[in-house]
């Protein structure tokens, strides 16, 4: 049964120079229970895609549903089912990480007492028991990770979105989230993951989507993916840069395709139909040249090898990201009543706890409870004007407050 599914979804923002296609007609399916990875260079359209499916932005055109469900038709019924991470931690910093996940649950309307139950769980859970109790500025990367993760779990979502989780984490802090994602997903969750890391959506994904430019290029699981590029690599590292000629020669002779050569001129590699045949043969011939290496070897293919066989680039940031975060920023706020949410590149709608938080107040958070009024635009949560000056995060604070 597919928990997830688009149809053709395009969304296009203005800008100075020309508008810019964000996505060009998305297709998706991923089935319940699963790890769906998403994988592209940064302003491939990921993050557009994961707004469009968690109700922050509407498509331009095509459909969305989560769990037959139309996205944007029952926006809040979507968000009632739904957890996000997005691409940066956000939490209260001046809160504990106990206070953050509790007020995450009071927004979402759980009642004091429940909020406080569900925070602490999760606190167990995510294994910050002994530091659930300070503040989150002291807390490390890793640890502000967790804590924003937790604030998507608080509603016990059927549906998590995670927007490139692990980025900016250190080795340990990264393997760490990784077995959380898989005992979640153990425990029957749905995941939708974006990453730039072919090694992550490796380790976590059933399957993978490719995008590029706004749509899908490729799909299937990391090593059918790893195949369309050649399913290793022979790479030498050379003594002398002089050599290069003679050894592009000899990789030519074995391998499949042009090799790469670095911008050192020392690093070479190309692709290769048999590994460990291949790579006896290019040993061979370049002791018989009397040409020095430091080291040669056999690699798997990488993120870069993966795009360049893909999209004729490398995996890198486009222009195309300057030119929508521009144009998004000068829309501002017209596009926060629109679609729904405030613009693509903008903190606060990234879906992750503080997004989430913000929104709370504004009709982005679950529905609203029995007597209160809806908004006229999302269906959501219409709450008093704060006092004046305060911000959306402090007036976050301010209505879990005074709820106490």
């Amino acid at each position: 049964m597919a928990t997830i599914q688009t149809r053709g979804i395009t969304k296009t923002y203005a800008s100075r120079s020309g508008p810019v296609h964000a996505l060009t007609g998305v297709d998706l399916t991923v089935e319940a229970g699963t790890v769906r990875g998403l994988l592209g260079p940064n302003g491939a359209g990921k993050t557009t895609v994961v707004k469009v499916l968690t109700t922050l932005i509407q498509a331009d055109a095509g459909s969305a549903s989560i769990n037959d469900i139309d996205v944007r038709r029952h926006p809040q019924r979507i968000r009632s089912i739904i957890g996000v991470s997005g691409q940066y931690s956000a939490v209260d910093e001046n809160l504990t990480g106990l206070e953050n996940l509790e007020m995450v649950g009071r927004l979402y309307h759980l009642g004091r007492k429940r909020a406080r139950a569900r925070a602490k769980e999760l606190i167990d859970v995510f294994g910050l028991a002994e530091a659930g109790d300070r503040p989150v500025k002291g807390f490390s990367g890793g640890m502000r990770r967790r804590i924003d993760l937790a604030g998507a779990l608080v509603i016990n979502p059927q549906v998590l979105f995670l927007d490139e989780p692990t980025t900016g984490l250190d080795p340990r802090s990264r393997l760490g989230l990784w077995d959380v994602i898989r005992d979640l997903v153990g425990g029957g969750t749905t995941v939708l993951l974006t990453t730039q890391y072919l090694e992550e959506a490796d380790q976590l994904a059933d399957e993978i989507s490719v995008i590029d430019a706004g749509r899908v290029i490729a799909e299937g699981t990391a090593d059918e993916l790893k195949a369309q590029v050649g399913g290793h690599r022979v790479a030498a590292t050379l003594v002398d840069p002089a050599d290069m000629a003679a050894v592009r020669d000899i990789m030519l002779r074995h391998g499949e395709g042009e090799p790469r050569v670095d911008g050192s001129g020392r690093q070479v590699d190309v692709a290769v139909e048999h590994g460990p045949v291949a790579l006896q043969r290019v040993l061979a011939d370049l002791d018989a040249a009397g040409v020095r290496v430091h080291d040669a070897g056999i690699r798997r293919p990488t993120l870069d090898d993966v795009f360049l066989q893909l999209t004729g680039h490398m995996a890198e940031e486009s222009d195309a990201d300057d030119e929508q975060a521009g144009a998004r920023r000068k829309r501002g706020r017209r596009d926060d009543h629109e679609d729904g949410g405030a613009p693509d590149g903008d903190t606060a709608d990234t879906g992750s706890p503080g997004g989430a938080i913000a929104g709370a107040t504004t009709g982005i958070a679950g529905p609203a409870p029995d007597g209160a009024d809806a908004h006229p635009e999302t269906g959501g949560v219409m709450t008093d004007d704060p006092p004046d000056g305060e911000r959306p995060r402090e007036r976050a604070r301010h209505r879990a407050g005074a709820e106490r």
